[in-house]
């Protein structure tokens, strides 16, 4: 059994159901924006299916595919789970499990800025890999931030297929485009709403509530050298360290258009490492 459950349907392109900006910071790792979006999502999943039906399997969540660095997603994910977990404690249910569906290919393309066939191309040279045994006789809830063309579902689908898995699947999302008229670069015009430079990123990474994910880190690598060159200088170790552990993780290091920045990023590194030794600390 399939079942699809979308928190708001974007039915207008000038209306969402909710904050634009908002939305645009969560992309960009913004936690406090993903707690209010997990929890709501949570509370509308608990309204809309699980009070007139309980799930009395155990249900495993599983948020949008990742290889090293989590999506933003996974940080809805998290707030998610806090939220379901209590109303299933307090009903008398298993609390969730969790587990991952891994991927093989990282890309630098901007997959909001792409339409439908674009997107299912570009994706469709992707493979998912889940534990199946891991999820044999439990309920699976795939977990996204947005549905605009249904590209990812398909995929995930055909992972589902491919491991001949027969449990009962929910696909859940924050929101869904409905109306098809609307291209789908509706979603970039979201994920960029507040986000228009690469120094709008300073208020979300030094917000005491930042989660970093792959979006952010491929809009710093990716953004022009001179403009990245300020930002880095004026970020934390602990941040620039941060950002250079995530970005060898997903082998960023071997994708050409990444290199000059990431480069800067190691020899800037590697001189702060050298001062903080020549001054005994």
């Amino acid at each position: 059994m399939l079942t699809t459950y979308a928190l708001h349907h974007i039915d207008n392109a000038d209306s969402f159901g909710f904050n634009p900006d908002d939305y645009s910071r969560f992309k960009f790792g913004d936690d406090a924006v993903s707690k209010n979006f997990g929890t709501a999502l949570a509370n509308g999943f608990i309204r809309q299916h699980l009070q007139h039906r309980p799930i009395e399997q155990q249900i495993v969540v599983i948020s949008s595919p990742y290889s090293f660095i989590p999506t933003a997603t996974f940080a809805m994910k998290n707030w998610f789970v806090y939220t379901l977990n209590r109303w299933l404690a307090a009903n008398g249910y298993l609390v969730v499990q969790e587990t991952k569906v891994h991927r093989t290919i990282t890309y630098k393309e901007d997959y909001g800025e792409l339409n439908a066939e674009q997107r299912i191309s570009l994706i469709g040279n992707d493979s998912f890999h889940i534990d199946k045994d891991f999820l044999a006789g439990k309920t699976l809830i795939f977990l996204d931030d947005i549905k605009i063309t249904g590209s990812h579902e398909r995929m995930i689908m055909k992972m589902v297929g491919e491991y001949s898995l027969h449990n009962d699947i929910y696909m859940l999302y924050f929101a869904e485009l409905v109306n098809k008229t609307i291209h789908p670069n509706i979603e970039n015009y979201l994920n960029y709403h507040q986000v228009k430079s690469i120094f709008d990123l300073e208020v979300v990474i030094k917000s005491g509530s930042f989660a970093i994910n792959t979006r952010i880190v491929k809009y710093i690598l990716n953004y022009d050298f001179e403009s990245f060159r300020i930002f880095i200088e004026n970020q934390s170790s602990d941040f620039v360290n941060l950002l250079y552990d995530m970005a060898l993780g997903n082998g960023y290091h071997t994708i050409d258009a990444y290199a000059k920045n990431l480069n800067f990023i190691t020899n800037y590194l590697f001189i702060n490492n050298h001062k903080l030794i020549q001054h005994g600390n």
